[in-house]
């Protein structure tokens, strides 16, 4: 799983004084991570749609969750989170939003076996999400999650801090999907506005967001 990192992330950023040390993740964290996204979205709304069964949900966002950290994190975007690997954060710079034809090719066996006999309702509501993307240059926040042990202490922010800093920097709005109350809440606090929801059969709300970068001062 080796992969060349993106020049246009720094590699590390320590969030505040006491803040955590925000780092770039690696391929040898992905298993973990996979774990701890799965964890932390075992709960979440539009995935208990998409995947129903509490029996099997937590191994299948597992399956699906170390995919996307390997072909859109490491491959093509970055993936940040912390020394104990309690979160992360994928992020993908302007034209890399997609996930890609051919890794996706590959590892659909990975969604087959997660959504079962759900696959075609589901990639309906995977091609719907596509298809209402954000158009134009901008950086993309596909998964936000951090452990439930760690939730609610503001890890989340300093997550996705690098990610918005570099927004500002290259003047680029940034887009995220929230698929809960809770994370909108969260983006909406880092500057994050609601442009529309979406709805797919009888699906709850996703929220499509979009932050603006925040304007650079003239230099004195």
């Amino acid at each position: 799983m080796a992969h060349t990192s993106p020049v246009t992330y720094s590699d590390s950023l320590r969030s505040g004084p006491e803040g955590p040390h925000v780092l770039r993740a690696t391929a040898a964290d992905i298993d973990t991570l996979a774990e701890v996204l799965a964890d932390a979205f075992y709960d979440d709304p539009i995935w208990s749609w998409l995947i129903p069964s509490d029996g099997t949900r937590r191994e299948g966002l597992r399956r699906l969750f170390a995919v996307q950290l390997d072909i859109q994190g490491m491959a093509t975007g970055s993936v940040w989170s912390t020394s104990d690997l309690a979160g992360a954060v994928i992020a993908t710079p302007p034209g890399k939003w997609r996930l890609p034809a051919l890794p996706m090719l590959r590892n659909s066996g990975a969604y087959i076996r997660t959504f079962g006999t759900r696959f075609p309702r589901n990639l309906v509501y995977l091609l719907r999400m596509e298809r209402l993307h954000l158009h134009g240059p901008h950086h993309y926040i596909p998964t936000v999650g951090v452990a439930p042990a760690f939730q609610g202490k503001g890890l989340g922010s300093a997550l996705m801090a690098p990610t918005l800093e570099l927004c500002d920097a290259q003047q680029l709005p940034a887009y995220i999907e929230a698929s809960s109350e809770r994370s909108a809440a969260l983006y909406e606090r880092l500057g994050f506005v609601t442009t529309s929801e979406m709805r797919v059969f009888d699906s709850p709300p996703m929220r499509l967001m979009v932050r603006q970068p925040v304007a650079r001062r003239p230099m004195s």
